[in-house]
């Protein structure tokens, strides 16, 4: 059961992560234009799609277990940037910040499940072991 459960726990934290890819191909453009308002300006594409790059890469590495605390310490770094730059609810006025903590929190409680799957890895269910345990006596 336990290998299931955290099996099951890597495909939803990589699915996660695969739909934020998916979401910021598609809204390439208004993308751009958040990091504008955040006062990003600086090599936008680049920024844009290596974010992209990292989040496939990083929900792949995940979700089939090869070397997924790569994959999930790559995702912690970049959802963790993402968070204080985004929900920085320090500095918003009263009418937003509460929405804004919630928010914050909830990102910070997945770069938790983030943390744990790079300090644990894949244990039970996990490409590398499947191909190890299929080889074919010599």
């Amino acid at each position: 059961m336990k290998n299931w459960s955290e099996l099951l726990g890597r495909i939803i934290i990589g699915l996660f992560f695969f739909y934020e890819a998916f979401d910021t191909m598609v809204f390439f453009d208004g993308t751009r234009n958040t990091l504008t308002e955040y006062g990003i300006h600086f090599a936008q594409d680049f920024l844009i799609v290596g974010s992209i790059i990292i989040l496939l890469l990083g929900a792949v590495m995940v979700i089939i277990g090869y070397y997924a605390n790569i994959g999930a310490t790559m995702l912690f770094i970049y959802w963790f940037t993402f968070t204080v730059i985004v929900y920085s609810f320090w500095n918003d006025p009263p009418d937003v910040k509460p929405l804004h903590i919630k928010a914050f929190m909830r990102n910070m409680a997945l770069c938790g499940g983030l943390l744990i799957i790079a300090s644990r890895g894949a244990q039970g269910w996990r490409v590398r072991r499947i191909f190890h345990v299929m080889r074919l006596p010599k």
